[in-house]
This record gives structure tokens, C-alpha cells and sequence, in this order.
């Protein structure tokens, strides 16, 4: 029997207009009244993944959100912070030369801000789907005197597929994925969201065998693959379609509903 269902945010359980629809919602709100435990998995910060985890009301369950493309584990409930593992600012700093060698832009977070010396349409997509501030500055590396969970990478798909390329052969002590086309996300050895719902796994004493994962993009392949059914929704590029155990329908026709009632039902 399945205990745990892991979704991921954007493009697999928010449609196309950014939210949870009606169906998706009732049937998540119908099965953690079976004792199914509903966990979100995004490379959203934290913060901008708040308002969904109240929707579902996992802040009024032992829920938990993994943040970050797998970088933190923060209760539902209390907003504890289970696991953290970071960026130091001297891997920023030199994250920061190489998105000017490979001409991309830039970002990091820090509290509910996003932080960049650049300006752009992938950057305002972000501002914009996650609703934080954007903190312009005149300095990356003068403002980033911290450790940071994650740093994104953003550029026009097929110039960021080659830098993709070119990252993991010279980043090999990173964690690194496309999220959304024009975005690269890059954080600490060790860290995606395979390997982070397996730390929560170990924590609460499931088995990978008792976890259903839903995803829709690259950066999701990892519990994809760790969990038990790992479920792709349809409006995924098909080429990962064989690291999954199936496909349910899209973002916008009730996937994670059908997961929902096909498989906890």
C-alpha cells in the first residue's frame, strides 16, 4: 500500500495558469483524510511554495515541503527546517564567472527576495511565478557574501541545453538540472529531489516502495525513478517518459486527480 505521494509544483500539479484546480485539489484534500501523506517537491524557494501548502492545508498536517530542487525539507506544519544544505558564497562567486563566460544570467535567493545584477524576460518569468521580490543590485558577488541553497542559470533553451553540456563536465561536485526550459538549476553535491524524498523517506521510516512521485521535467527524473510508481504527466517532454512507470493526463486535465483515484482509492 502506498503512504506517501509526492508531487512536484509547476507544470505537473499547478496547470497552465499557475494554480490547483478545483479537481486536483478535492481529491489531495480527500486523500490525506485516508492517512495519505502529501508531500511538494519544487525547485521553488520555500516561500513561494507557502500558499499552495495551505490550499492543500498541509500546514494543518505532519506534512512536509522539499524546497529548492531537493536543497531543504521544511515542516508543513511549523515551518522547522528538517534539512538544509547550501552553496558556500566562494562556489556563488564562481558560479557567478562562469554565467559570465557562457553569457546567461544569474540568480540566487535570500529570504523571500530573488538576487541578480541582471535584468531579463526569463528573470521577470520568475518575479513573476513566484511572487517574490526582486532585489536588483550592482554586484553579484558583493551581494551574495552568503551560503545560498540554489543558483539558477537562465538563457534561451538551446543556448542552455550547451551550457547544460558544459556545466557537468566542469561541475561534477554539483547537482545540476533543467527545470523549466530556460532555467538551470544548480545546487550542492548530493542534492535533487530523488535523493531528498529518500532522506525524508528514512526519517519517518517509509520505503521507497511505498511512494508514488509525480513530475513533469528533467529535474524530477531523480524520484521519478526513486520512488515505487514514479508518474509522469503527459505534457512531458517524451524522452524521459522511460524513466517512469507510466503517464497520466496533463496538468490541465486532472492528472494528479487521476493518480489520485487510480492508485488510493
Amino acid at each position: 500500500m502506498y503512504k506517501m505521494l509526492v508531487l512536484d509544483l509547476d507544470d505537473t500539479l499547478l496547470g497552465s495558469d499557475g494554480e490547483i484546480s478545483s479537481v486536483d485539489r478535492d481529491a489531495l484534500l480527500a486523500v490525506q483524510q485516508k492517512g495519505i501523506m502529501v508531500v511538494l517537491a519544487s525547485g521553488r524557494p520555500t516561500g513561494a511554495m507557502i500558499r499552495f501548502s495551505q490550499e492543500l492545508k498541509l500546514d494543518k498536517t505532519d506534512s512536509y515541503l522539499i524546497s529548492f530542487n531537493g536543497g531543504e525539507i521544511v515542516s508543513s506544519r511549523t515551518g522547522e527546517i528538517l534539512f538544509e544544505k547550501s552553496l558556500a558564497k566562494e562556489e556563488i562567486a564562481d558560479l557567478y564567472a562562469f554565467s559570465r563566460e557562457m553569457s546567461t544570467s544569474i540568480i540566487t535567493y535570500k529570504g523571500t527576495d530573488i538576487i541578480s545584477e541582471d535584468s531579463d524576460q526569463y528573470i521577470d518569468f520568475e518575479i513573476n511565478l513566484t511572487k517574490m521580490n526582486f532585489h536588483k543590485v550592482d554586484s553579484f558577488v558583493d551581494e551574495v557574501q552568503y551560503n545560498a541553497v540554489k543558483c539558477i542559470l537562465l538563457a534561451e533553451p538551446s543556448h542552455l541545453k550547451r551550457v547544460e553540456e558544459r556545466m557537468k563536465t566542469i561541475y561534477t561536485d554539483k547537482s545540476v538540472s533543467i527545470s523549466k526550459p530556460f532555467f538551470l538549476e544548480v545546487t550542492a553535491a548530493g542534492i535533487d529531489k530523488g535523493q531528498t524524498v529518500g532522506r525524508l523517506c528514512t526519517m519517518l521510516g517509509i520505503s521507497s516502495e511505498e511512494v508514488v512521485a509525480v513530475g513533469n521535467a528533467e529535474n524530477d527524473t531523480s524520484m521519478i525513478v526513486f520512488a515505487g510508481l514514479g508518474l509522469w504527466v503527459e505534457n512531458t517532454d517524451p524522452e524521459l517518459y522511460q524513466y517512469g512507470n507510466g503517464v497520466v493526463p496533463s496538468c490541465d486535465d486532472g492528472g494528479v486527480a487521476h493518480v489520485v483515484q487510480t492508485h488510493f482509492s
